[in-house]
């Protein structure tokens, strides 16, 4: 028999038939073993830790076949407890497959402290953007005589007065003292005696 023959014989078209079934099924059971061995369609949505321990957290985890590892822990929020949650990833809600680690971010058990930056003599502007850059919050403004204009002359917490590198907790309330802009030539002149007036 000929290739050519052979090639238009009942048997090579069987033959055809028969490895294309067995493509098939191979290609069918190994969809299905993938979809075993990878748990699909199990998804699991994640559970929002917001606040909780990390005992409540891993409480929480376990019954949700999640697993947690704590990246981290930031600044203190007053908005959270001490020592909860602050941050996760994946986040709340998302489907994640079972034994998924969930990365934590713990919060702090307290303000920290820092070194007062330096103010005076620092524009209003300025000092507000140092202050915020340092964890601050800039307070009360009060206002003396003074040639420079919202100059800062003074700076205060809790009522008393605070110098530059003094340790100060984190997230503190600064007030400060400024100038109000008068105090300028314009005032001297206002005092002198009119010429006139001269013996």
């Amino acid at each position: 028999m000929t290739l050519r023959e052979y090639l238009t014989s009942k048997t090579f078209f069987g033959q055809l038939f028969l490895a294309f079934i067995i493509t098939i099924a191979v290609g069918f059971l190994l969809l299905q073993y993938l979809d075993f061995s990878t748990n699909h369609g199990e998804e699991i949505a994640v559970p929002n830790l917001a606040k909780m321990s990390t005992e409540q957290a891993e409480e929480v985890l376990d019954d949700a076949d999640l697993d947690y590892v704590v990246l981290d822990t930031v600044d203190f929020n007053p908005e959270f407890p001490k020592f909860s949650v602050v941050q996760q990833d994946p986040a709340p809600g998302e489907k994640v497959k079972s034994d998924r680690k969930i990365y934590l971010k713990i919060n702090s058990g307290g303000y920290s402290t820092i070194r007062m930056p330096e103010l005076v003599e620092k524009t209003l502007r300025n000092a507000e953007s140092t202050l915020q850059s340092a964890g601050l919050t800039l307070g009360s403004l009060t206002y003396k005589p003074y040639i420079g204009k919202d100059m800062v002359l003074e700076v205060k917490c809790n009522g008393k007065t605070v110098k530059a590198g003094e340790k100060i907790l984190k997230g503190s309330k600064i007030d400060l003292v400024l100038g109000d802009g008068s105090g300028g030539f314009e005032d001297e002149e206002d005092t002198q005696e009119p010429i006139d007036s001269l013996p």
